[in-house]
């Protein structure tokens, strides 16, 4: 199978083309209105967050509030298969603090009729307890 004509895998390229400059507008805007994240782990960032309002009030602009410069994350790898694709990826960013945050990740996700529908992610908790003020 061709795996450059999957169109799920082609959205989460595109994100991931934008976020490593910074931008997250396209990630943004393919959030379904009931997008579900799933922090794995056990710290005080773990948990599912669902609706992309909820996502982006109790999850996203949290964690924004910790970083002082713009927050990159760059995609290693992407495996896909059908609606899902898992994305190896490692982002960085500065927090207020001055300490860095590069943590390292992966998330598997799931679209659905072009839009983001699940993250599942996960990554090093230890830094995220460390590092990052809830």
């Amino acid at each position: 199978m061709d795996t450059s004509l999957n169109p799920a895998r082609q959205l989460l390229q595109d994100i991931f083309a934008s976020l490593a400059h910074g931008d997250a507008g396209p990630f943004l805007d393919s959030l379904a209105d009931d997008f579900c994240w799933t922090a794995k782990g056990h710290n005080a960032w773990s948990g599912t967050y669902r609706g992309k309002q909820a996502v982006r009030e109790k999850l996203l602009s949290p964690l924004f509030a910790n970083f002082a410069d713009r927050y990159t994350n760059v995609a290693h790898r992407f495996i896909a298969e059908g609606d899902w694709v898992a994305v190896e990826c490692r982002g960085q960013v500065t927090t207020h603090a001055g300490n860095p945050y590069n943590n390292e990740y992966c998330w598997i996700c799931r679209v659905e009729d072009g839009v983001l529908k699940e993250v599942i992610e996960y990554m090093d908790t230890e830094l995220v307890s460390s590092v990052l003020q809830r």
